[in-house]
């Protein structure tokens, strides 16, 4: 059974609740004072979700909700920890493809067992970029969704949609493109395992104005090399939001990648 949530292109199916269900239920029997933020569940209240002070499970049951439906083989099953507002543990599943990537703060990033490295692209003009269309459908953030792909299209290699936010971070864990940004998600499920991917992996990960990260903002801007993901956001920076896109975090919000920043701060 296939449902529409807020217009034609944000589906959900009875998969999706069920899977929530299922992942919810064995991880709260093994951490009962764990607090959770899922997909469906956010769904359900309205679109709200907070993060806390306890640690927190954010579920993605089924991120490629579209390509499911339609049976485009990139669809995926996203769970990440997060412990005083930082990633600690990233799991994404494409059962479908059988590609199994796990990520843990500092312990490094795999793919199905192997050590995952992100590519060493500087230049925007031999760079492939990965990006999402998102669900909305009203003409303004139409226009800004791609009038971002525009903008990067003409200084790049190639850009391509694949359909999944968690994928897509992970194909940069796994250097398979060299950068990756979206605005305007769903929530943290979408991102917060494959940030940690990257981030794990050797990658930078930032808000796509080019400031610290915030998992909770609904923005990703990730990439194999710091210097790529500068140059990204150099060109977004010049590209307007609709009214109702996500703007970058506030001051005063906490970052989420603490191998990131200490990597940062050494360099300095």
């Amino acid at each position: 059974m296939v449902e529409e949530k807020l217009n034609h292109a944000d589906l959900v199916t009875a998969t999706d609740k069920a899977a929530e269900d299922l992942i919810f239920g064995r991880i709260r029997a093994a951490f009962p004072d764990h607090a959770f933020i899922g997909e469906e569940q956010a769904a359900a209240a309205g679109g709200t979700a907070a993060l806390g002070d306890a640690p927190t499970w954010m579920v993605d049951p089924l991120d490629g909700t579209t390509n499911f439906v339609h049976g485009f083989p990139f669809v995926c099953t996203s769970i990440a920890l997060v412990v005083g507002r930082r990633l600690v543990v990233g799991v994404v599943f494409n059962p479908v493809l059988g590609e199994l990537f796990v990520a843990a703060a500092g312990g490094g990033a795999f793919l199905n067992g192997a050590p995952l490295a992100t590519s060493a692209a500087t230049d925007l003009a031999g760079a492939l970029m990965g990006t999402e269309v998102g669900t909305a459908r009203d003409e303004e953030t139409v226009d800004s969704t791609f009038g971002r792909i525009r903008a990067l299209t003409s200084k790049m290699r190639s850009v391509r949609c694949g359909g999944s936010c968690a994928l897509g971070l992970c194909n940069v864990a796994a250097g398979r493109l060299d950068a990756f940004y979206e605005i305007n998600f769903g929530g943290c499920w979408d991102s917060a395992a494959g940030a940690l991917m990257v981030s794990e992996a050797g990658g930078a990960v930032v808000d796509p104005a080019g400031g610290p990260w915030e998992v909770m903002s609904r923005r990703v801007l990730a990439a194999g090399t710091r210097q790529l993901g500068e140059a990204v956001a150099a060109v977004l920076a010049g590209c307007k939001l609709s009214s109702k896109e996500a703007g970058p975090p506030g001051p005063g919000g906490v970052p989420s990648l603490e191998r990131q920043e200490a990597a940062a701060a050494k360099a300095e």
